[in-house]
């Protein structure tokens, strides 16, 4: 069924000239509120959903009795980032429908953009549409799930339109096939508390709270700790033709589970920390985002701007070979080192946000970090660290040259 709104109305066919007018008009006051609201861009949709109880609600809930869902470390950031609106117009997991019109368009059935499927899982064959059940997460009552839809997803169509391979040796491929479980679930949920990390992640609407009125906010993302080249490519974001003068940086980075090899979410925050008391800089403001990585390329890029204009930013750094991952077996890459940014470029214009292209760093021994191209036009001597070689340097006690990492963020990594 298709649930009534003014889009599928103005949509239905012939209407009286005045009926259409009054709400178009209704629609185009509405879309013009919202814009500005604060002087933020508005969220995805047009309104942060939030999905959380009152303290009272929860009180009243919580007498009820529930069958119990245990849930995974990934499920937990799923159902955090539905309740503070960062997977807004999401009001819960998805539905059938949904899920297949977003695997197989990464669209909503209303036509909004969205990268990759937001579902519940389970094997439990005694939970099924009309139950209400309680989400669970490390002894946290985290949300009660009203379930309306159960199904069996065919996860080799998941895997070959999300992740454009079928290959157990992509990351989320293997996730959907070996740790979610059989039946999808979808349906409303009700927050009742967010799960307890040792970071705190700020919700869409706090973090709004602290940017500046009427400028941009460029969002950096990673999920790895920030070394030189990262500090000077989105401090250097700032200065693109398309930011304005007085624009901030949000470094934005997940802190949630990704690949295997990653190092923990915990430790990188403290690398974090300890880099914004560091440089103190005013232009860029720092929070954390409690997602689960896909390493999904192009879909994952469209993800992520979603989420971050729901954080109230107009610009997204897109990096190249974003969010991409390699083959285990031969070390080949999932997808081309331009995949991401064509695809955001694409999105871009309908999403209401801009992409920051980003830049190809080098440092030279003469002028420090300089774009690439610049560096072989002048003949410049350039000096290359591979990741490899510095998580074998950090292991042995090597001294790692300043150039490449900051001194703070060696030591915390040396200590975890």
């Amino acid at each position: 069924m298709v649930e009534f709104n003014e889009n599928n109305f103005l949509n239905m066919g012939p209407l009286s000239g005045r009926i259409s007018r009054l709400l178009k008009e209704k629609m185009t006051s509405k879309q013009s509120s919202n814009k500005n609201l604060a002087g933020l861009i508005k969220p995805y949709g047009g309104e942060l959903i939030n999905l959380m109880a009152s303290d009272q609600e929860a009180k009243e809930l919580k007498k009820n009795s529930f069958k119990t869902l245990n849930c995974s470390d990934r499920n937990a950031c799923d159902i955090e980032l539905l309740l503070i609106g960062a997977f807004s117009p999401l009001n819960g997991f998805m539905n059938e429908k949904n899920y297949n019109s977003v695997v197989k368009q990464n669209r909503l059935e209303s036509g909004l953009l969205f990268g990759l499927p937001i579902v519940m899982d389970t094997d439990r064959e005694d939970i099924n549409p009309g139950d209400s059940v309680l989400l669970n997460y490390k002894d946290q009552e985290l949300a009660i799930l009203e379930i309306q839809e159960k199904w069996t997803p065919d996860k080799v169509i998941e895997a070959k339109f999300c992740y454009g391979t079928t290959s157990l040796e992509h990351p989320a491929v293997r996730m959907i096939s070996m740790e979610r479980k059989k039946y999808y679930l979808g349906g409303s949920i009700k927050g009742l508390e967010l799960p307890k990390r040792v970071f705190t992640c700020q919700t869409p609407a706090q973090v709004r709270e602290n940017l500046p009125s009427g400028e941009d906010v460029v969002a950096f993302q990673c999920r790895n700790p920030i070394h030189r080249a990262h500090y000077e490519l989105f401090t250097r974001a700032l200065e693109a033709n398309n930011v304005s003068k007085n624009g901030v940086v949000l470094v934005h980075p997940t802190c949630g589970p990704t690949q295997e090899d990653d190092i923990p979410g915990s430790v990188r925050f403290q690398t974090y920390e300890k880099l914004a008391s560091e440089v103190n800089n005013p232009k860029i403001r720092w929070s954390y985002l409690p997602y689960s990585m896909h390493m999904a390329g192009p879909r994952e890029a469209l993800q992520h701007m979603i989420i971050r204009r729901n954080y109230g930013c107009t610009h997204f750094i897109i990096g190249r070979d974003m969010a991409g991952c390699k083959s285990s077996l031969d070390g080949e890459d999932f997808y081309g080192p331009y995949d991401a940014q064509n695809f955001a470029n694409e999105c871009c214009q309908e999403l209401e946000m801009q992409t920051v292209p980003s830049l190809n760093l080098v440092f030279t021994e003469e002028e420090g970090y300089v774009t690439a191209d610049y560096a072989k036009e002048k003949g410049l001597h350039i000096k290359k660290l591979s990741g490899t070689q510095f998580r074998k340097m950090l292991r042995s006690g090597e001294e790692i040259p300043e150039w490449f990492a900051f001194k703070s963020v060696v030591d915390v990594l040396r200590a975890a």
